[in-house]
């Protein structure tokens, strides 16, 4: 059970964690503990962030898979 809940939100997650953890060559789930801490600590700000940046990811690989086409022309 455990296991399906961790596999959704990974699938349906934004991908920041992941993103910065291979950035940085850091645990992706000690980043995804400083989310959840921080979020705790400072009432939501880091969520916002999270949100921010996983729009940002999700532009940037739109931005990407378009340039692909345009040039597979």
């Amino acid at each position: 059970m455990l296991q399906r809940v961790i596999t959704f939100f990974e699938r349906y997650s934004f991908g920041v964690c992941t993103y910065l953890g291979e950035r940085f060559n850091v645990s992706i789930s000690k980043i995804r503990l400083f989310f959840i801490y921080s979020s705790f600590l400072a009432v939501g700000f880091p969520l916002i962030m999270y949100i921010f940046a996983g729009i940002v990811l999700d532009i940037r690989n739109y931005v990407k898979r378009s340039h692909t086409r345009v040039t597979d022309l």
